[in-house]
């Protein structure tokens, strides 16, 4: 019995091991390969899920509060992707006239700097809705008016002085004594010195920042109007004496410092055309390089060179007529440039990796 069993089961495994079986079941495998390759082939092709779109005309909705209160002011809505902090500026004063866009000043948090209004609503939005918080910055001026009104102060005060009008200087003495030659070429200096400004405002300059406090014209035309008169009021004076140098010592050193005074003027005019054209490629952020103007070299020194000629005009200035007013007007003039020239400097030594080698901000190997 149990050799029986054996015998089939041996059998069995003989049947398998054939090559005739083998052939069997690699045709069964083909078949069903083939049936289901035409399921697949009649089903078609494999359609591919579709790609998300992120819709180009999503809209933004602009929610302003009061930086004080934070109350909510308004809502400006339908904002694109492409709209600006300007165009914001422009719906909120359409909302509320008595704000120009000048006025407005829009911060992203409460105490925040404030956005310019080129920046984008899609570069400072989290979501759809934005936040933003108004201040209201008081009446603005031009920065372009600040300066004119700034410099042209100066150029007509200094004339009338120098005309020793009767309001100013008693007349008989006035016509009793006559002038030195010093009082000329000061007259001539300052008037040189406040034209270039006008004209570099005028055709030159950039202003970054459109629009500035009203109270900032205010205190330039003080500062600069007030220290005209007084320095004016000295040097044009019947009983102004220059120093006690014979004549040819007095010709000479106006010359020199005539001379010396024309070298920072038309460095610090050269400087000025560098700093309104620098060389960059497809961005404002770079550094202004020297070019072939020997002018420019002072760049190779320091930072900020239109400082530098700009003290060096007023010390020349300071000398040649060594009065007290003129040389405290330096001393503040020159104080107030280092502190602008040092803030430029420390803001070129982080956005410039090959500016390191400069050394100074205003004074070469000193400041």
């Amino acid at each position: 019995m149990f050799r029986r069993q054996k015998s089939l089961v041996s059998e069995s495994k003989r049947d398998l091991s054939s090559p005739g079986a083998t052939r069997s079941t690699a045709k069964n495998d083909m078949r069903k390969f083939h049936s289901f390759s035409q399921l697949i082939l009649a089903a078609g092709p494999l359609k591919s899920a579709p790609a998300v779109k992120h819709s180009k005309a999503a809209h933004f909705e602009i929610e302003i509060l009061d930086a004080q209160t934070r109350k909510q002011i308004c809502i400006v809505d339908k904002m694109m992707q492409t709209s600006t902090i300007h165009d914001v500026k422009q719906k909120f004063h359409k909302i509320y006239p008595k704000w120009c866009p000048s006025q407005i000043g829009l911060q992203l948090e409460h105490g925040g700097p404030f956005l310019k209004d080129y920046i984008t609503i899609q570069s400072v939005a989290a979501s759809s809705i934005v936040t933003l918080y108004f201040t209201d910055l008081g009446r603005q001026v031009r920065w372009t008016t600040v300066f004119l009104a700034e410099y042209t102060g100066p150029l007509l005060i200094y004339l009338l002085f120098y005309l020793r009008i009767p309001y100013i200087y008693d007349m008989k003495e006035s016509s009793r004594r006559s002038r030195h030659l010093v009082v000329h070429l000061a007259c001539f200096c300052h008037c040189i010195h406040y034209i270039r400004y006008l004209l570099e405002t005028l055709f030159v300059h950039k202003v970054s920042a459109g629009h500035t406090p009203l109270k900032n014209l205010i205190k330039g035309c003080a500062f600069y109007w007030g220290f005209t008169s007084w320095i004016a009021y000295y040097i044009n004076h019947p009983r102004y004496t220059p120093p006690s140098f014979g004549n040819r010592q007095v010709t000479v050193s106006a010359i020199n410092f005539l001379v010396c005074m024309y070298i920072c003027e038309a460095g610090n005019h050269f400087i000025n055309v560098v700093l309104a054209h620098p060389n960059h490629t497809g961005t404002n952020a770079c550094f202004p390089s020297p070019n072939y103007n020997p002018f420019t070299w002072m760049f190779f020194l320091v930072s900020c060179p239109n400082y530098t000629y700009e003290i060096g005009s007023w010390i020349s200035f300071t000398v040649m007529t060594q009065t007290l007013p003129v040389g405290i007007f330096t001393l503040l003039m020159s104080i107030q440039m280092s502190l602008w020239a040092q803030k430029k400097h420390k803001i070129y030594l982080k956005k410039f990796n090959s500016y390191m080698y400069r050394k100074s901000a205003m004074i070469p190997f000193i400041l």
